[in-house]
């Protein structure tokens, strides 16, 4: 009898699969320890230099909570990597930017990303990741709705 598989197992499994890789990739780059979410946020700062980017803009981007934001960008500010500045149009909200430290990692990150993205889409057509990204907005959606 065939194993019954689930989709949320499997897509653990392969979370897990991509940070080890991720992980690996990076131990030969001479940079900080930093987490992954510090890693995500960084590059997502590093891709909106155009505008400011706030807490509430992390919130909405990685899906997380107000308490998780900022206890993130608290321990990133801790370790110098982001500040908090005030705009002059509102001073409750506080833009994030990014420090010299955090450039610098950004920028390694950058190069790594490129050999990361490639090896988890090896072997993949352009149709076949159109498809599997529709698929995973799909995935958002249900459990959004859920």
């Amino acid at each position: 009898m065939k194993e019954k598989r689930y989709m949320g197992r499997e897509l653990r499994v392969l979370d897990n699969l991509i940070k080890r890789f991720i992980d690996n990739q990076m131990n030969g780059v001479q940079i900080d320890r930093i987490t992954g979410s510090n890693g995500w946020i960084i590059a997502y700062l590093r891709d909106h230099p155009s505008g400011p980017v706030y807490q509430k803009d992390l919130e909405s981007e990685f899906n997380i909570t107000r308490s998780t934001a900022s206890k993130v960008v608290n321990l990133m500010e801790e370790k110098g990597l982001i500040r908090r500045e005030s705009v002059p149009e509102d001073a409750r909200l506080k833009k994030l930017t990014l420090m010299p430290k955090a450039i610098a990692l950004g920028e390694e990150m950058e190069r790594n990303r490129d050999i990361v993205e490639a090896q988890i889409v090896k072997g993949f057509t352009e149709d076949e990741l159109e498809q599997f990204y529709s698929y995973i907005e799909r995935i958002k959606k249900n459990v959004s709705e859920g």
